[in-house]
Parts: C-alpha cells; sequence; structure tokens
C-alpha cells in the first residue's frame, strides 16, 4: 500500500468523521448506491413472476425464448414430470432468487483474489444494467437471468462488506451502520414496485424492466463519485497467501462453525414464509382477497410496497424495543431472538390459513388478514435475518469470518429454491392447506433452532457474555 493510500485509509479508521448523520461520509455513498441496485433488483423480481405467468411463459412469446427448451426439460427433470405456467414460473424463481445468494461468493473471490472490490463492483452493475435492459425481448430472457445473477454476484457481497471496512476495530458505530444500510435496502423496495412495478402491470412489462435498468446505472455513478470516501482495495495476491501462516483453529471454534453451519437449513426452512411475498403469495392474494380501495383495484406489485413499508417500520420499532429491553433486563442472545422471529413468522401465516378458509366459501376474504399477516412477518424477519447476520459475524472465527458471512447467504439459497418447489402446490392444494404447510415447516423451524439453543447455544456466546440461551 503506498504512502497515500495509507492516509486515505487512515481517513475510514479516524472515529472523528461523523459526517452522516455521525457515521463516516462514505456510509452515504455505499448507503444509496445500495438502494438503488435493491430499487432495480426489487423492481425487476417483483415484475418477474407476474410477467412469466401472464405473458413470456404463454403461447406466442415462450417458443422465441432463446435455449428454452433445454432449459425447460432440464428443470423438469429436477422437478419431475411436465409443469403448468405457475409451476414452471415457480421454478423458475425459485431457481433465480436463490443463486442470488450463491453468487455472491464467487464475486467475493473474484474481488478479494484478483480484481479488487471497485473494479469486480463496476462490472457487476453493468451486467445488472445489461440484464435489465435484456428483459425487454422474448429472445434474450435466459441472457437476462445469467447477466442478472452475475452482476449480483459480483455486486452486492463486495459492497456490503466496504461497510464495515469504514470503521476501525474499535468503533462501535459498526453495528448502528449496518442498521442504517438495511433502512436504506427497505427504502428501496418501498419504491421499487411503486415505479417499476406499477409501470410494468399497467403500461408495459418492458417499462418496469427499463426503470429498472436505469436505476442501476445510477447506483454505479452513485458509487464511482464517492470513491474518495471508501475504503482502498486490498488484493489477496497469491505471494500474500503463502507468506502468511495458517490460522489455527481452536476446539470451541471448530465447534463453533459446526452450529453455524448445521443452523443454515434450518434457517432455509423457517424462511420459505418471508421468501413466498414474490411468488405465489402475488399470485394467491389477488384471487383471494379484496384489494379495492375507493372502487379501484390496487395494482397486485403494489403489496411489495406495502410489505417494505411495513417492514421498514417493524424494523425501526423492534431496534427501539430491544434498547429499551436491554436497558431493564438481560437481553435475548441471536439464537433466541431468532427462534421469537420465527414464532411470529409462523402466526403470521396461520393469518393466511384464517384468510384462505374465509374465501373458500366463495367470498373474499378482507384486507386485515393481509395486514395482519405483514406486520406479524415483518415483526418476525426483523429478529431473524439482520440478527442472524450479526450472530454469523460475531461468532464466525476470525480466520474464517470472510467465508462464513459468505456461507450465512446460503439458507437463502436453499430457501429460495424450496420456495420454488413450494409455490408449484399453489394449483394442487387448497390455500388453507397450502398456507398451514408453510405454517407447519416455520413452526418446525422454530423448534429446531430453539433445541438448537438449548443444547449447542453456548457454543455462539462469547467467552465473557452475561446474557443467557
Amino acid at each position: 500500500m503506498t504512502t497515500t493510500q495509507m492516509m486515505n485509509q487512515a481517513t475510514f479508521d479516524d472515529e472523528t468523521d461523523r459526517s452522516f448523520f455521525g457515521h463516516p461520509r462514505g456510509l452515504a455513498y455505499i448507503s444509496f448506491a445500495e438502494a438503488w441496485e435493491r430499487f432495480s433488483f426489487y423492481g425487476m423480481q417483483t415484475l418477474l413472476v407476474l410477467y412469466m405467468v401472464q405473458q413470456l411463459l404463454l403461447p406466442g412469446h415462450i417458443e422465441h425464448i432463446t435455449g428454452f427448451t433445454a432449459f425447460r426439460a432440464f428443470i423438469e427433470y429436477i422437478y419431475g414430470g411436465t409443469l403448468s405456467t405457475v409451476a414452471l414460473a415457480s421454478a423458475i424463481f425459485g431457481l433465480y432468487s436463490g443463486f442470488v445468494y450463491l453468487t455472491p461468493i464467487v464475486g467475493g473471490l473474484i474481488a478479494d483474489r484478483w480484481l479488487g472490490k471497485t473494479t469486480t463492483i463496476t462490472i457487476g452493475a453493468l451486467l445488472m444494467a445489461a440484464g435489465h435492459f435484456l428483459m425487454a425481448f422474448d429472445f434474450s430472457f435466459l441472457i437476462a437471468l445469467l447477466c442478472l445473477l452475475c452482476g449480483v454476484g459480483c455486486f452486492k457481497g463486495n459492497l456490503a462488506s466496504q461497510v464495515s471496512e469504514l470503521y476501525s476495530p474499535s468503533d462501535m458505530r459498526r453495528a448502528d451502520a449496518f442498521q442504517i444500510y438495511f433502512l436504506f435496502i427497505n427504502a428501496a423496495v418501498i419504491a421499487a414496485p411503486l415505479i417499476a412495478g406499477t409501470l410494468g402491470e399497467v403500461y408495459g412489462w418492458h417499462y418496469g424492466f427499463g426503470v429498472a435498468g436505469v436505476g442501476m446505472l445510477i447506483s454505479l455513478v452513485v458509487y464511482l463519485s464517492g470513491r474518495k470516501w471508501l475504503p482502498v482495495d486490498q488484493v489477496v495476491t497469491t505471494k500474500t497467501v503463502t507468506a502468511t501462516p495458517k490460522a489455527i483453529l481452536t476446539a470451541n471454534e471448530r465447534r463453533a462453525i459446526y452450529v453455524l453451519l448445521f443452523l443454515l437449513p434450518v434457517l432455509a426452512i423457517g424462511s420459505v414464509g418471508n421468501q413466498e411475498v414474490f411468488n405465489a403469495y402475488l399470485l394467491w392474494v389477488p384471487k383471494n382477497i379484496d384489494l379495492v380501495f375507493f372502487g379501484r383495484q390496487m395494482p397486485t406489485t403494489w403489496l411489495i410496497t406495502l410489505d417494505a413499508a411495513v417492514s421498514v417500520t417493524c424494523l425501526v420499532l423492534s431496534l427501539a424495543f430491544w434498547r429499551w429491553w436491554s436497558k431493564r433486563f438481560n437481553e435475548p442472545t441471536e439464537i433466541i431472538k431468532i427462534t421469537i422471529g420465527l414464532s411470529l413468522c409462523t402466526a403470521a401465516l396461520l393469518a393466511l390459513v384464517m384468510a384462505a378458509t374465509i374465501s373458500s366459501s366463495g367470498q373474499k376474504a378482507g384486507i386485515g388478514w393481509v395486514l395482519a399477516f405483514e406486520v406479524l412477518n415483518s415483526l418476525g424477519f426483523a429478529n431473524i435475518f439482520p440478527v442472524g447476520l450479526a450472530l454469523y459475524a460475531r461468532a464466525a472465527p476470525k480466520a474464517v469470518a470472510g467465508t462464513i458471512m459468505g456461507v450465512y447467504y446460503l439458507h437463502l439459497f436453499m430457501g429460495n429454491n424450496l420456495v420454488g418447489w413450494l409455490g408449484g402446490l399453489l394449483e394442487r392444494l387448497s390455500g388453507t392447506q397450502f398456507w398451514l404447510l408453510h405454517a407447519a415447516l416455520v413452526g418446525t423451524s422454530m423448534a429446531l433452532v430453539y433445541a438448537i439453543a438449548r443444547l449447542f447455544g453456548h457454543y455462539l456466546v462469547p467467552a465473557n457474555a452475561e446474557n443467557t440461551v
């Protein structure tokens, strides 16, 4: 590292830098860049299943998709048997949304070993923009998905990792920084369905995909304009690796890794209710819930805006609650918070079970059941995903912390692929059976997480922690 780079790096470690809500100015550029990237990502994902079911996978369009015959044969081989349009769309969604959380591991290796974060993030942004624009044509659908998967892999994990690099090891603002970062993400999810979703659903699918591509280009401009305030790239070369002694893990560190790995499939099962929001939920709700406001039918994609708005509110409420709780009582460990979150998500799915039971009589259920689901699910998820991120960041041994953080996202890879299979059951099960199955899966996950907390949670608690599992 040059003298200039060392001086620039020192700027990031200076705890007097409080230009952005008491945080380093670089956090503003990262947060706004991530917000625009999430706007483009969720704008496209909001439209994806609706677009496939209502147009792309229908005669007159599906035969124009390059390479789709072989791709469909591959999916139907995995799922077994011929898939209907809804089941096929759900399977594609599951594969896409699952691999979104797998490719960042590869993107992180590319940045760390060869290209550095700046170049890798730039390539990722350009690939994502290209993917959104390619969605405008039937023939390039699979190419577009491939560009998006590769782009997210290069962009997402590398940008998030720079948040932590803005702070010195002793700087206690790091946890608040990730909370601010998540709030920007949720703000983008609110805006994406209102803009990209409405354009695509009302005026034409390709308008929605197009505005998502524009949002991705804005994200890249914001990121590059703030480079002077961001951490300097440090590429780990082969020479550097061989010169560094290999860290030896203690027995307790290895046990902690085993517990964290064992939690992954359990968390994957627990994620199915929340991840279904972008899939079967969008297809089921309009047919079974009264979404008419002031005599006008609410666009289906606005359900995602509702979900995001409630999520932001519940995240803030959850943060405030636990800060209040910690001043009066011992705060639960992360794994217990996750158990609480899963219990709330189970209750949320039971609200949809009640709505499905009402709609089975021939009349649509009231919007209140959707609101009950959204509030309970969002309160639950606020105590699952970000808390899980904090758990894995803290409990992972320093020698393998980066790898473990990438591995954490594998539970969403597994969960989204499970959602892709579950969504195909929407046509074969009644609404009551469909959502009751989801509630049973999430409830099982809750019970397993609690059992792990009781049996092995002590391996994940810092040695000097006062809290009990």
